[in-house]
């Protein structure tokens, strides 16, 4: 009797898969999944952090008026805000669109299709900004809502896999190897655009054109490789659920209904409710530092504009060996202490940024390394250590939760930084007034009794935590 035999057929396929030892068709599920990582990083890496924000505000600013406004839907916005107003209405809209997405994967099990179909819809939107010229600032904030919440959605239901693709002693190796994955396949593109841009002349392009073939590409690229994972990867992630638990479930429902359900839910696991609140608190530390590292390097070190691409572009290399690391290192001592040690490693690269000279662009690409050391690989251990805290057949629902806090909080560091600036006029003051973050993310998480509240949630327990 082969050891297929012993497999239940109602299992999801890679459960199957890992039930029955077929390693031949894990990796290649695997492999679809790490895909997804490289072909959306695109979007993150040539979009958000690098292009986008500079060329829309220069298109807003053509339509703007004598005063310096734009207005959209007949409201009076200055030209220079529109973009990070455009990006803070589209991170609210994806707030509801993931939960309800969320739910619904977990619920019919078309988490693939869901997943990819989002993809397509923020690849289509991204490809779009190749037509952003002139003034036509609101195709580019238009463009930019569909193709923010298409990237937030689609990422919030490729983490529910996870759990699904890997045994309890796995995911922290395979989890860091997806987020390496991403930032190489964002890094790779990043250096060909920024390869394209600094040559625009000699190809005969404008600066303008040179952007809007960068941005289409990264639309290009996204669903080019979003093919993998749409023929290699299972449409259901994780576990169905049981019929009791289908039974309840509305069919449908408001985004709200759905938030207070979920958060119902979660209140039955006041542990994975604890960690959530660390992970809330570190993260929007990390994001903060990643957001406003180029406005420190700019203003406060007197990088210029050279400088600051070099250093976007070693965050981007250095991150991916730096998730491999850390997955090596959780492997040994478990993740929860391997995140503790990268929280510790965020203070001191906070503390070195505060007494870094200026004009020193060697410091500046040592801050940079350090940076992309301990960036990924608490992301991806954060991302692994919390898929042991969910119930199973639940893994979308909680994962858009978890996404949720990843991006819905992500105003209290900039507040923070901004209020610290304004009361003191120095950005050394800003940069190391985060550290209240990651100080109280730390307390946190070293209070979660990980081994318990994996147990409480019904799920095996890896060898180290």
């Amino acid at each position: 009797m082969s050891t297929t035999d012993h497999v239940p057929d109602h299992l999801p396929e890679a459960r199957q898969a890992i039930a029955a030892d077929d390693g031949r068709v894990l990796r290649r599920m695997q492999f679809g999944w790490y895909i997804n990582d490289w072909a959306n990083a695109a979007f993150s890496a040539t979009v958000l952090t690098v292009f986008l924000g500079p060329y829309l505000t220069e298109v807003a600013k053509r339509a703007a008026d004598a005063n310096g406004d734009v207005h959209p839907l007949g409201l009076a916005i200055r030209a220079g805000s529109f973009f990070p107003y455009t990006v803070s209405f589209s991170v609210l809209i994806s707030v509801a669109a993931m939960l309800f997405t969320g739910t619904v994967a977990d619920r019919t099990g078309r988490h693939k299709e869901l997943m990819c179909g989002f993809a397509f819809v923020g690849a289509l939107a991204t490809m779009g900004m190749f037509f952003l010229d002139g003034d036509r600032y609101l195709l580019g904030g238009g463009l930019l809502v569909v193709a923010n919440i298409s990237y937030a959605v689609s990422v919030a239901l490729s983490y529910a896999y996870l759990p699904g693709l890997a045994t309890p002693d796995q995911r922290d190796a395979v989890s860091s190897k997806g987020w390496a994955y991403g930032y190489a396949g964002g890094g790779l593109l990043l250096i060909a655009n920024l390869a394209l841009f600094q040559g625009h002349e000699a190809l005969g392009l404008s600066s303008g054109t040179a952007v809007r073939i960068c941005l289409a590409s990264a639309g290009l690229w996204w669903a080019l490789f979003t093919l993998v994972p749409l023929t290699r990867l299972p449409s259901r992630a994780g576990v169905a659920p049981t019929p009791d638990e289908s039974a309840e479930r509305p069919a449908a429902g408001s985004s709200l209904r759905e938030l207070g359900r979920t958060l119902r839910s979660m209140r039955k696991h006041p542990l994975t409710l604890l960690y959530l609140g660390a992970f809330l608190c570190y993260n929007d530390g990390i994001q903060t530092v990643v957001s406003q590292a180029s406005l420190y390097g700019s203003e406060e070190l007197g990088m210029d504009q050279t400088s600051l691409v070099t250093a976007v572009l070693l965050v981007q290399v250095v991150a991916i060996g730096g998730a491999l690391l850390l997955g090596r290192i959780a492997h040994r001592h478990g993740a929860k202490r391997t995140i503790l040690g990268s929280l510790v490693g965020w203070v001191v690269t906070l503390a070195l940024g505060y007494f870094m000279p200026a004009h020193q662009p060697a410091w500046f690409y040592a801050l940079a390394c350090m940076i992309g050391l301990v960036l990924g690989g608490s992301q991806a251990l954060s991302r692994s250590l919390f898929s042991h805290l969910i119930p199973a057949g639940r893994e979308a629902e909680y994962f858009s939760l978890y996404k949720i806090s990843d991006r819905g909080t992500s105003w209290m560091g900039p507040l923070v930084f901004g209020l610290a600036y304004q009361l003191t006029g120095s950005y050394r003051s800003a940069i190391i007034s985060l550290l209240v973050f990651f100080v109280i993310g730390f307390a946190v998480l070293a209070r979660v009794p990980v081994r318990r509240a994996i147990e409480a949630v019904g799920n095996p327990v890896p060898e180290r935590l």
